[in-house]
């Protein structure tokens, strides 16, 4: 959560996002997208595919599919649910819900230009590495907020996505644990 006071889920706007993980033969990657600059909200930050719950969406999933089709033009055919992460709570008001799947290539994005200025993919093992985790900090109307940032070859990836990426990370670390037990 981008900021932990903020505990009253239900004061946010209900979001869904893609945690869209790649199937690469040579190694699994992380799908994500660079925002335009001219968006209201989080403009030219690094975000999964997503968005807001629209009154025609059936569910959390539906609503990142359709976002991910959307955006990037990742059709849902390609897109295996694995399930949902916790949610995750924005300080600009939302509630997102991150949907992780796992992508079947070979597969084509038609990105729509509006809202995504790019789409990368970054290697799964970078974020489940500690040594590319970090932790920074800003004064936020008076008071001292902490993010989680991952930094990726002159992208900074920060604040929300970050988060559910280290609420991944969490996740594998602990079945990883309990395997080894």
């Amino acid at each position: 959560m981008d900021f932990p006071g903020l505990a009253d889920k239900r004061m946010h706007r209900p979001a869904a996002v893609l945690v869209p993980v790649v199937l690469r033969d040579e190694m699994p990657s992380v799908l994500l997208t660079r925002r335009t600059e001219h968006l209201h909200h989080h403009p030219g930050q690094i975000s999964f595919p997503g968005g807001r719950v629209e009154a025609g969406d059936a569910s959390a999933v539906d609503t990142a599919l359709r976002e991910t089709e959307e955006e990037i033009g990742l059709h849902r055919r390609h897109v295996e649910l694995l399930g949902a992460l916790p949610d995750y709570l924005t300080g600009t008001g939302f509630r997102v819900t991150p949907v992780v799947g796992l992508v079947h290539p070979p597969f084509e994005l038609k990105l729509d230009a509006f809202e995504v200025a790019e789409a990368f993919e970054v290697p799964l093992a970078h974020f489940l590495d500690p040594a590319n985790h970090e932790e920074h900090s800003i004064v936020h109307e008076g008071r001292v907020r902490r993010f989680h940032a991952m930094p990726y070859h002159g992208y900074f990836i920060w604040g929300a996505t970050a988060g559910i990426i280290m609420s991944m990370y969490r996740l594998l670390h602990m079945q990883m644990g309990a395997q080894d037990s």
